[in-house]
């Protein structure tokens, strides 16, 4: 999933040591935009803290998974980022247009009656 929001506060980070070693983990808060702006409490671990670009008040573009679990009866909710950029950062190709778009020659599609199914 991907959004793009305002970063409004980063919490303390957290340090602790598990059965693989050290770790690392950050929390940001960010706010949406639009009519109805929600927040949202986002993760960060490890080596995907980058201080530089993590600064209140910036634009950015957040690459994330979602994960419930149970535990004793209740369901927690993580909101984890594995990718953070800048807003409008371009990761571009140098093509126009969708990469995964396949491409048809004028008047390919006509014949209708060949569908699959």
């Amino acid at each position: 999933m991907q959004l793009t929001a305002k970063l409004i506060q980063l919490l303390p980070p957290q340090t602790g040591a598990g059965k693989n070693g050290t770790w690392k983990k950050q929390d940001i808060i960010v706010e949406t935009e639009g009519t109805y702006p929600k927040k949202v409490c986002i993760s960060i671990w490890g080596d995907k803290i980058s201080e530089s670009v993590l600064k209140v008040g910036s634009q950015l573009s957040i690459s994330f998974d979602v994960e419930s679990r149970e535990y004793n009866g209740r369901w927690y909710t993580d909101v984890k980022a594995w990718k953070i950029e800048p807003a409008g950062a371009s990761n571009s190709t140098g093509t126009d247009g969708p990469i995964d778009q396949p491409y048809f020659e004028e008047g390919q599609m006509e014949n209708k009656d060949d569908l699959p199914f």
